[in-house]
C-alpha cells in the first residue's frame, strides 16, 4: 500500500482469504496514527468473491496484484472488461540460483538456505532451483545438509525457532504432493519431505539433488521449504544461463562468485527483474522489485512503484 498512498491516492486492500489479520491490524493502527477515514480500506474473504469484486469494479482505476501467474491472468482480463484498469502484477517465480566453484563456499552455503528455507520457503523471490557447479556440488550437498539438520523448528513467535509451520493445510499438503512427485520422477531426496509428527502445519526443510531439466520440480514452483538442486559442467556459465533461462518465470536470480566479471555478465543475460550477487533476499524499499515474463510486469519498489499510481498529464497553453 506505501507506493499506493505515497502518491496521493486512497486505497483498497484485499488480504489472502488465509492471512487476514495482519491487514486489519494495521488498519487498527492506522487509525490510532491519525490517517483520516477512507484512506486506507481493508476488505476480507475470498478471491473468488471478494477479489474478483474489486477487480470488477468501475470507480477503482489501478490495480496492483499478488499471487499466482494463473490468477494473474484471471485478473488481467477483468480488468480489461471492466472498464480498463491500469494493472501491476508480481506472479509466480522458479528463481534461479548459480553457484559456482570460485565462490565463498561458506557463505553460499549459508544464503543458498536462506534462498530457500526463508519464512519457511512461502517467499515469492525463493530460490526455485540451485544450479551447482560440478566440482563442488557433492561437497556443497554435504553441507547443506549437515546445516539443514541443525534447523530450529517450532513455534514462530519463539526467536529461537527459524523454522514455522506452513500457512494452511490444503498447501501442506500440494508440499507433500510435490515431493512426491519428485520422488517418483527420479530425484535424489537427499533430506526431509515429511510432516512432522507434532501438532501443527510442520514439513521438514527438504534437500533434492540429481535434478534433470524435464522434471516437474525442475520447473515447477513450491512455495515451500524445498531446495532443488541441479549440477552445470565447470565454467559453463552459457550452458547453466541458458538452463536458467529455459521457464516462463523471471521474478529473480542469483549468483555467487569471486569473479566479478563473470557475475556481470549472468547479470546481463538473465532473464529476471532482480539479480542477487554473492547475497540473496537483500532488497531495499528504494530498489525498483518486479518480473519478467509470466512473473509479472511492473514494480513494486522504488521511485517506479510510485509511477504505477500516478497518471501523467500533459497540459499545452499559448497565449
Amino acid at each position: 500500500m506505501a507506493a499506493c498512498l505515497a502518491a496521493g491516492n486512497t486505497v483498497i486492500i484485499k488480504p489472502a482469504q488465509v492471512s487476514p489479520l495482519t491487514a486489519l491490524k494495521f488498519a487498527e493502527l492506522s487509525v490510532k496514527a491519525g490517517i483520516p477515514p477512507g484512506v486506507i480500506n481493508v476488505v476480507t474473504g475470498t478471491g473468488f468473491v471478494t477479489g474478483q469484486a474489486v477487480a470488477d469494479h468501475p470507480d477503482v482505476r489501478k490495480l496492483g496484484f499478488t499471487g499466482s501467474t494463473e490468477i494473474g491472468q484471471v485478473i488481467m482480463r477483468s480488468c480489461a472488461n471492466s472498464n480498463l484498469k491500469k494493472v501491476s502484477l508480481e506472479l509466480g517465480g522458479k528463481s534461479p540460483l548459480v553457484i559456482f566453484a570460485d565462490c565463498d563456499l561458506d557463505k553460499a552455503v549459508r544464503l543458498g538456505m536462506q534462498s530457500v528455507f526463508f519464512n519457511k520457503g512461502e517467499n515469492c523471490i525463493a530460490a526455485g532451483r540451485l544450479f551447482v557447479e560440478d566440482s563442488i556440488h557433492d561437497e556443497f550437498i554435504r553441507r547443506v545438509v549437515q546445516e539443514t539438520r541443525k534447523i530450529q523448528i517450532g513455534d514462530p513467535l519463539n526467536k529461537s525457532t527459524s523454522h514455522g509451520p506452513q500457512n494452511h493445510l490444503a498447501h501442506l499438503k500440494k508440499l507433500l504432493e510435490y515431493i512426491e512427485i519428485g520422488v517418483k520422477e527420479g530425484a535424489k531426496l537427499e533430506y526431509g519431505g515429511k510432516r512432522l509428527n507434532r501438532p501443527g502445519y510442520f514439513l521438514e526443510p527438504t534437500i533434492f539433488s540429481n535434478v534433470e531439466d524435464n522434471m516437474y520440480i525442475a520447473k515447477e514452483e513450491s512455495f515451500g521449504p524445498i531446495m532443488i538442486i541441479s549440477r552445470f559442467s565447470n565454467g559453463d556459465l552459457d550452458g547453466v544461463l541458458k538452463r536458467a533461462n529455459t521457464t516462463e518465470y523471471g521474478l529473480a536470480s542469483g549468483i555467487f562468485t569471486k569473479d566479478i566479471s563473470k557475475a556481470l555478465r549472468f547479470a546481463e543475460r538473465v532473464e529476471a527483474g532482480t539479480v542477487f550477487v554473492n547475497t540473496y533476499n537483500k532488497t531495499d524499499v528504494a530498489a525498483p522489485f518486479g518480473g519478467f515474463k509470466q512473473s509479472g510486469f511492473g514494480k513494486d519498489l522504488g521511485q517506479e512503484a510510485l509511477n504505477e499510481y500516478l497518471k501523467t498529464k500533459c497540459v499545452t497553453v499559448e497565449y
